[in-house]
């Protein structure tokens, strides 16, 4: 697919953006041809688009948003802001300061893109005619329909995860489409349906054995023992990332909390480097530890997120009087759930 048709289809169709209206492109100058790509798209759909640059560095990493821009969070405020940035994971922090700017006041549409690439436009999960956003739309719709009133989940997978969870009282939500009573943010590519699992019920333990977020592919599962909502123990035969995992989740008090589990949806997403993409996998899961503050009744501040994702997951769904509702067996969604 044309990567400007692309950018225009998820604007239009996931954004919903409109003729006059005023677009921020914020984009890493490593990404400047997903930023080209993106501004292009903009032409047709006759947005007014401030296009800025953001400096990056291999050996240096960012903690603050830069103050020369801070105008365009504040006085200059846009209809829709687009962040085009790397996923390096030593840069969460700064991220999730920007998308507080960006989205805190709930006033301004965004579009969050940590770790894109060109051929996500082109090959894989943004490569989305009109009619696939619109297919990808109707599923997520569908699957919160069926999880409306859920209380609690049970997730197992063959890798080991065996977890239990409270959802009660939390409201799902997806990402392939603006929510325009809340404006909460969301990814670009889309493909997830989302929920704020109750911070202090995730018990269990987790196999993570397809990739991490800020990491990516796994060769060695990850396993996080958790307890009361909080990991207590990691384990990994690959020490290095082990290491990484354990600092992230060292941020801070809450970044060892969970904060996220999310179903993903998209047909087109594939297991790459970047997990922004990956975390999309039709059929898969992935459990996050940290910041959900802008979720529905999402009450972890932590200043980092960190994802996990499994394949082939069995996800079990009750209500409040105990019916059972069967949605993922082994990877395969079911009961017309997709």
């Amino acid at each position: 697919m044309d990567s400007s048709e692309a950018a225009k289809n998820a604007l239009e169709f996931v954004l919903e953006a409109k003729k006059n209206e005023r677009l921020v492109i914020f984009c890493d100058d490593v990404r400047a041809d997903v930023g080209e790509a993106f501004r292009r798209g903009t032409e047709s759909l006759g947005l007014r688009t401030t296009y800025v640059l953001f400096k990056t560095s291999q050996t240096i990493f960012r903690t603050e948003i830069p103050p020369e821009h801070m105008p365009l969070l504040t006085t200059e405020r846009p209809d829709i802001y687009v962040n085009l940035l790397t996923g390096t994971r030593e840069e969460t922090p700064f991220r999730i300061k920007l998308i507080h700017a960006e989205a805190g006041k709930h006033q301004t549409r965004l579009a969050h893109c940590p770790g894109i690439t060109m051929d996500m436009l082109t090959e894989g999960a943004l490569a989305l005619t009109i009619a696939q956003h619109r297919q990808m739309q109707a599923s997520a719709d569908r699957l919160m329909k069926k999880l409306d009133g859920v209380v609690r989940i049970e997730l197992t997978t063959p890798a080991g995860t065996d977890l239990t969870f409270s959802v009660e009282n939390r409201e799902f939500f997806t990402d392939t489409k603006i929510d325009w009573k809340t404006l909460k943010w969301m990814n670009l590519p889309t493909g997830e349906v989302i929920v704020a699992p109750v911070e202090n019920s995730l018990e269990g333990t987790l196999v993570c054995d397809v990739a991490v977020g800020g990491i990516g592919p796994l060769k060695e599962p990850v396993t996080l023992a958790v307890k009361d909502g909080r990991v207590r123990e990691t384990r990994s035969a690959d020490a290095t990332v082990k290491k990484r995992v354990d600092t992230s989740l060292a941020t801070d008090t809450m970044a060892s909390v969970v904060g996220e589990f999310a179903f993903g949806i998209n047909p087109k997403a594939r297991l790459i480097e970047e997990f922004l993409e990956t975390e999309k996998i039709k059929g898969t899961v992935h459990i996050a530890f940290g910041d959900n503050t802008d979720f529905p009744s999402g009450q972890n501040n932590s200043a980092n997120h960190m994802d996990f994702l499994m394949s082939k997951p069995t996800v079990k769904a009750y209500r409040k009087d105990g019916t059972p509702l069967d949605v993922l067996k082994d990877g395969v969604y079911r009961n017309k759930l997709q």
